[in-house]
């Protein structure tokens, strides 16, 4: 078998334009909601597209939050991503669930979220995690001795309750493009695309697989 060879026949489920929901962050909400009763692995995993001197780059991170503002994930500001979303402020993020043949595509605008939003989240995330944000030059070249060193320094140094470091907080993705994407037969995929009306509103429509 070479890698051509590789395929797969997607036939679980079927998306129509007549039962989809009106707001496509509802549709998001019931699809998540399926992902979870599924126990799909990393139901949260999406894959984060940003451009930095006019080259993408993208990796997985992890959702922590969604609401009708749009989605919200938490990083080291000084990290390749963030220093690209301070030169162009939108990115991508890209849901897959093979358990469930799905995708779900965002794209959008981002901004910081406030800074008491990503002070709550840091204070409920384990310690050992705390102390990782300070302790991760993210992006930069280190050695795994080196990181161990500094993350045992900045644990005696910090304690019990470290506070949130300034380079670390949460960023949102505010969409303008969502889009369903349901595997079937054939190749012959259901794709549902929403986007952001000047009005406020959403439109959709089907688009060819």
């Amino acid at each position: 078998m070479t890698i051509a060879d590789i395929r797969r026949d997607y036939q679980k489920n079927a998306l129509h334009e007549d039962t989809v929901k009106a707001d496509p962050l509802d549709q998001f909400q019931l699809w998540f909601n399926e992902a979870l009763t599924a126990e799909v692995i990393e139901p949260t995993a999406m894959t984060l597209g940003t451009v930095k001197d006019g080259q993408p780059s993208s990796r997985i991170v992890l959702l922590k939050g969604f609401d009708a503002r749009g989605l919200v994930f938490f990083t080291n500001y000084l990290s390749r991503k963030g220093k690209a979303l301070a030169e162009q402020p939108f990115a991508s993020a890209l849901f897959f669930w093979p358990e469930l043949e799905r995708q779900v595509r965002f794209e959008g605008r981002v901004e910081q979220v406030a800074q008491s939003e990503s002070d709550t989240y840091f204070h409920s995330r384990p310690l050992a995690s705390r102390i990782g944000a300070w302790a991760s030059p993210q992006s930069q070249p280190i050695t795994r001795e080196a990181l161990d060193a500094r993350a045992q320094r900045l644990a005696d140094e910090l304690g019990d309750n470290p506070p949130r470091p300034e380079h670390w907080g949460g960023y949102r993705l505010i969409p303008h493009y969502i889009e369903f994407w349901q595997g079937r037969p054939s190749r012959l995929h259901d794709r549902i695309a929403y986007e952001l009306q000047p009005n406020g509103a959403w439109s959709y429509q089907r688009l060819a697989p």
